[in-house]
């Protein structure tokens, strides 16, 4: 049509110039004024977690969010390029020091943080004597998926309808205990209705009866033995103990599904580029009128 349109050196002056100067200046005064508000608290409860900027062990960048969880709003952004710390699987671990650094020199006083079950994160957070929980929606996909995996098995497909039982299971057991026995007792009381765990006595729905009676497990079988060695098991035991009984992360990955708008994977942007990016996504989502609608988890009945 031989229109003239602006090209991109045209547009990347003017972003250098006016844009990303303007979209900085907001996010500092804003980002002031917010951790101000989170330093005459108490106790602040935190979401963190990484978003790469490609799949894979690839990614050039990894922006780290810092989210208050108590009004689901963006508290800090960090981006970390991977040449910086030697790859990037040690993007993540980058990103939160520098973020609990920010907040440490602020005056917030941090009840705990909610994040994955990254082990470089479970050890840097131990090391730095931070109370961590781990979100529920993580450790409930993992197990589905071995679970998906047992019930394939010629002679397992019983278990196939354990599994919303299961899932629903798991978030009770985090909402409704208050110390990591209690957890432990309740998650491994699926296993049989009737044990002598003192943190965890007796179960506490009436007793019902059974329609389907061929869904049922026997001891020393196969399928039970299959299930009992993936619920039961040590590290699974481990991280139920540290199940977050209040907040979850899903609020912190919605807002990443929000950034895909303002910095899709499949484009490169400078370093500054993509910072203004993560910039302007948190400050536009918080002055959406219905903010972290894209979240994508499956809902759980039961939390």
């Amino acid at each position: 049509m031989k229109l003239h349109i602006f090209k991109y050196d045209s547009f990347s002056c003017h972003a250098r110039l006016c844009i990303e100067p303007a979209i900085v200046h907001k996010w500092r005064n804003w980002q002031s004024e917010m951790l101000e508000q989170l330093s005459r608290r108490e106790n602040v409860i935190v979401g963190g977690d990484k978003r790469a900027d490609s799949p894979g062990h690839s990614a050039k960048y990894g922006s780290y969010t810092m989210m208050d969880l108590a009004t689901n709003t963006v508290v800090d952004l960090k981006l970390v390029q991977s040449n910086e710390v030697g790859g990037s699987y040690h993007m993540e671990k980058e990103g939160l020091k520098r973020s609990l650094d920010l907040l440490d020199a602020r005056g917030v006083r941090l009840e705990c943080i909610i994040t994955d079950r990254h082990p470089q994160i479970q050890k840097y957070l131990r090391d730095r004597n931070v109370t961590q929980f781990y979100d529920v929606w993580h450790i409930e996909k993992g197990i589905s998926k071995k679970l998906d995996q047992i019930y394939q098995i010629k002679g397992c497909e019983k278990l196939r309808k354990w599994l919303r039982s299961i899932k629903n299971h798991i978030y009770w057991t985090a909402a409704s205990s208050t110390t990591g026995p209690e957890r432990v007792a309740k998650w491994t009381s699926i296993l049989n209705h009737v044990h002598e765990d003192p943190n965890f006595p007796a179960y506490l729905h009436p007793q019902r009866i059974s329609r389907d009676k061929n869904k049922w497990l026997s001891a020393a079988t196969m399928p039970f033995y299959k299930l009992e060695k993936v619920l039961a098991n040590k590290r699974i035991l481990k991280d139920v103990a540290k199940l977050s009984p209040h907040h979850q992360t899903s609020t912190v990955e919605a807002f990443h599904s929000v950034l895909l708008r303002f910095a899709p994977k499949n484009v490169v942007f400078p370093f500054l580029g993509m910072l203004c990016r993560l910039y302007l996504a948190a400050v536009v989502n918080e002055g959406d009128a219905n903010p972290l609608v894209h979240h994508q988890r499956e809902p759980s009945p039961e939390f």
